[in-house]
């Protein structure tokens, strides 16, 4: 059975930091590029990044780049989300996404809510 399982979500102040994980299984993780995607209340689902299978390069929106870090540990079976300075506008509901070929999965999703 194929599972994505975010955590690390949660409540942090504007200028503070958080680090999502997302656990991988019932796939063979390593084959997947993983993406990060959040939606906002009243607003369209949104790419915030990626990691390739490859060599591990990574691309970001610019609303995030410089602010956030994608990361994966094969191993684990793992994708991580580092989020630094969070504002705000970064409030969402975050998930991740595995893609190979057409095989596409997504996890529940989190809640990140910035307030101070």
């Amino acid at each position: 059975q194929v599972q994505l399982v975010e955590s690390g979500g949660g409540l942090v102040q504007p200028g503070g930091s958080l680090r999502l994980s997302c656990a991988a299984s019932g796939f063979t993780f390593s084959r997947y590029r993983m993406n990060w995607y959040r939606q906002a209340p009243g607003k369209e689902r949104e790419l915030v990044g990626f990691i390739t299978r490859f060599d591990g390069s990574t691309n970001y929106s610019d609303s995030v780049k410089g602010r956030f870090a994608i990361s994966r540990d094969n191993a684990k079976n793992t994708v991580y989300l580092q989020m630094n300075n969070l504002q705000p506008e970064d409030t969402a509901v975050y998930y991740c996404n595995a893609v190979w070929f057409t095989n596409n999965y997504w996890g529940q999703g989190i809640q990140v809510t910035v307030s101070s």
